[in-house]
């Protein structure tokens, strides 16, 4: 217990340090949030007139699909708040300045991983958990499925986690960083939606090779009552086995790190 409150005391001083940064950049930070705050109401926007236009989608009502849209902002804006650190890792690479993260009394991946929150990010979420919290009572859940609901997007957050370890440790070998992040990031865009609107082939690999499907559509459905206890359970073992084979190939591509000032 001692050691996890060290690292939250590392993480608070590191976020701090980062806060920092955007706030002597108040240009550069105000300009951020109203992109960010623009993308989102416009897209809204788009999927509010699409629906209406069309009654449904893949038989989902409106506030059902716009709460699709919410719970994919969720999972993708807290995965940026606190993984923002790893858009920053190729140049710890190309440099060299990983060498001094590797000898440091913390774990290298904590350091690469959660070194730095986003405060745009962190602006964000207030309003997006209030905005989910609202269509969400339209959904009329009962308590069982709002807990389920929670615990699914926790889950969303492991494999989220998984991914990112696994973009670490594919930049250690192929120094490959920014690319592999983007392709995550576009792929998990498909989330925006159900993934019911997709045909097969593409549905079934967004569940169960990509779990796009898991990830962000299993906790609103979960929340809808519409899926069974053994999918609940998959989905669970399957984030729990994704976390153990990220971390494994963090360890092993350590072993094939050259450093740069070598």
């Amino acid at each position: 217990m001692k050691r996890i409150f060290y690292y939250i005391r590392i993480w608070l001083l590191m976020s701090k340090n980062s806060f920092m940064v955007y706030i002597t950049q108040k240009l550069v930070f105000a300009m951020f949030l109203f992109g960010k705050i623009t993308r989102f109401i416009f897209f809204l926007g788009f999927i509010y007139f699409l629906v209406k236009g069309a009654n449904s989608l893949a038989g989902f009502s409106i506030n059902q699909t716009i709460f699709f849209f919410l719970t994919f902002n969720l999972v993708d804006v807290i995965s940026q708040f606190l993984f923002r650190e790893v858009y920053r890792f190729r140049s710890l690479l190309v440099t060299g300045d990983f060498d001094l993260i590797l000898v440091k009394p913390i774990s290298s991946l904590f350091r690469v991983l959660m070194g730095g929150a986003d405060v745009i990010d962190l602006v964000t979420i207030p309003p997006l958990i209030i905005a989910l919290i609202y269509v969400g009572k339209m959904l009329d859940p009962n308590i069982y499925q709002v807990i389920l609901y929670s615990l699914l997007v926790v889950n969303s957050l492991i494999i989220a986690t998984s991914f990112h370890i696994a973009v670490l440790s594919f930049g250690i070998v192929t120094l490959e960083i920014d690319h592999s992040i983007m392709i995550y990031r576009d792929i998990l865009n498909l989330g925006r939606f159900p993934i019911d609107i997709y045909k097969e082939p593409l549905r079934g690999i967004l569940t169960f090779l990509i779990p796009v499907g898991i990830m962000i559509s299993l906790p609103v459905k979960a929340l809808m009552g519409l899926i069974n206890p053994p999918v609940v359970f998959g989905s669970f073992a399957l984030g729990v086995l994704l976390l153990f084979l990220s971390l494994k190939f963090w360890n092993y591509a350590l072993r094939f790190y050259t450093s740069a000032s070598s």
